[in-house]
């Protein structure tokens, strides 16, 4: 077991001891890595830099000149200044070597951009359940003020209604007066 040893009493039997153990209400001391340390953030951003110039017509246009430049001259320089004989087996291995890594540079660009467009996406698609939430209420909102306006006693038809009793109270009083008019 790790953190014991057997060590022998003075009665001849073997008996467990404990190495001493660092607390548990502090943290470990760092561990020795063998590669360096790295902030992954910042790498992230670098590899899209380099993946954002690698996708430009500027990059294109540096790149034919560079090899043009490359060929030009290792054809035509004197022998001793040239470093790449005709097959350019050099220029093919420093394409190659951009190559491999530009690919990963740029997968990791493309990783980047799909965790930000999923974090967006997530953001919206709660910001769109809250405005269906909110619609949903402000429609049961409206429901219930127009069942309640339906009960609601407006101007005119208070109005009509008074027209109305007065009416009633007039022809009323009209067999009434007619009654008076012949007791007289």
């Amino acid at each position: 077991m790790a953190g014991e040893d057997r060590s022998r009493t003075s009665n001849g039997s073997t008996a467990l001891t404990r190495t001493p153990r660092s607390r548990l209400d502090q943290p470990k001391d760092p561990r020795r890595r063998l590669l360096p340390e790295y902030d992954p953030e910042a790498f992230g951003r670098f590899s899209e830099r380099i993946a954002r110039f690698l996708g430009t017509g500027r990059f294109i246009v540096w790149m034919t000149l560079i090899i043009i430049v490359w060929v030009v001259w290792n054809i035509y320089a004197p022998e001793k200044l040239r470093f790449d004989e005709y097959p350019f087996i050099f220029l093919t291995l420093m394409l190659s070597l951009q190559a491999s890594y530009a690919a990963p540079l740029i997968l990791l660009a493309q990783n980047r951009q799909d965790d930000r467009d999923r974090v967006t996406h997530e953001q919206d698609r709660a910001q769109n359940e809250r405005s269906i939430a909110d619609t949903e209420f402000l429609t049961r909102e409206i429901a219930a003020l127009r069942m309640g306006l339906g009960e609601v006693a407006t101007r005119d038809w208070i109005r009509s209604e008074l027209e109305d009793l007065v009416r009633d109270l007039d022809d009323r009083r009209a067999p009434s007066r007619a009654e008076g008019d012949e007791n007289r």
